[in-house]
């Protein structure tokens, strides 16, 4: 015979532990792809897009495919989510479900554009930031956070106006070694060459890299932060081609470069940044390259980089071109994800 007292107990468990169960049936708000075979098995990178304009949303699933299955890495891809539909919206810039995965992640990739996160979500940010673990920051990572409704947040500091004594040009500026400052090339008419840094040619990161075209233009940057290393310079391109000649008007810019970042913790960091990373941009090989290059780099196996790896798609690839509010409406993290 079953107690009453025994039965209210238990009804009282399944009633308050629903939602717990109700949680695999419920839209997965990120995607994850296991690693195959290759170097990176055994290591969580986790992707973090979020921006209006250059389609993070796209780029970062792809790469994920390719280091994941190209390369061994385990990759999780976090998306900018409207909480009300459950689709992906790069213009809420809010909400980016899956930060406490950082907390298993070995390398952070970061592509976000002027985000006012909760506190709790930019605590797991920070948290992995200081942790002395790797971080490779792409395009508008330089200014991926902007505190303007919540400026007495624990976390202000890190925006891209930030004044705090110590802070100044928040997390992109500090962290990532350079703020959003400006346009250097005329943006949507110049595109960029990506010039190897001669005195650097036999870095790692740059073993098999030698033809980067991006159709972004290229960024401005005043001066680099901490013990950085320029590996590609950007040179402005008189038009949208690979073959559009130089505009020598202009002055080459770092667009890649290598740095170190000790947080609050004490604990030093590997940081790669570059200003180049549009999903179009993307389409160049030897970018890919330079980013898969980077992971390797990231996570202490440049010693296995290999200039001839496979950097090529897993699947299709067709980005859409940079600019606001022309992004994919409707999509789900669901629609990214690895179909073998």
């Amino acid at each position: 015979m079953i107690r009453p007292v025994f039965l209210a107990g238990l009804v009282f468990a399944l009633v308050f532990s629903a939602p717990a169960l109700a949680q695999p049936n419920e839209p997965v708000q990120w995607i994850t792809i296991e690693g195959e075979e290759g170097p990176g098995k055994g290591k969580h990178i986790v992707f973090v897009s979020g921006d209006e304009e250059y389609r993070s949303e796209e780029a970062l699933p792809m790469l994920a495919k390719l280091l994941a299955i190209r390369h061994g890495f385990r990759c999780t891809v976090l998306f900018a989510i409207d909480p009300e539909t459950g689709t992906i919206d790069p213009n809420h810039n809010t909400n980016i479900p899956g930060l406490h995965l950082l907390g298993t992640a070995d390398l952070m990739v970061l592509f976000t554009r002027f985000r006012e996160l909760p506190d709790d979500q930019m605590k797991w940010i920070v948290d992995y930031t200081n942790s002395g673990k790797p971080i490779i920051g792409l395009r508008t990572a330089t200014h991926a956070f902007l505190y303007e409704r919540n400026r007495q947040s624990p976390y202000a500091k890190y925006s891209n106006d930030s004044e705090a004594p110590g802070f100044e040009g928040g997390y992109g500026r500090q962290v990532l070694g350079e703020r959003w400052v400006d346009h250097h090339g005329d943006h949507g008419t110049e595109s960029t060459r990506g010039l190897v840094n001669g005195l650097l040619a036999d870095h790692p990161i740059l073993r098999g890299v030698s033809d980067v075209w991006a159709p972004t233009d290229v960024y401005a940057v005043s001066d680099i932060t901490g013990d950085e290393a320029v590996l590609l310079f950007g040179q402005v391109l008189r038009g949208m081609e690979p073959t559009s000649p130089p505009n020598y008007d202009k002055s080459i810019m770092p667009v890649a470069w290598i740095k170190t970042y000790t947080g609050e913790t004490g604990q030093t960091s590997r940081v790669f940044t570059t200003t180049m990373g549009a999903a179009v941009d993307f389409q160049n090989e030897d970018l890919r390259r330079l980013i898969v290059n980077a992971a390797y780099w990231a996570v202490g196996l440049e010693d296995q980089i290999d200039p001839d790896s496979d950097v090529s798609y897993v699947g299709t690839y067709e980005p859409t071109w940079f600019g606001f509010d022309g992004f994919r409406t409707g999509m789900r993290p669901s629609d990214y994800a690895y179909t073998p």
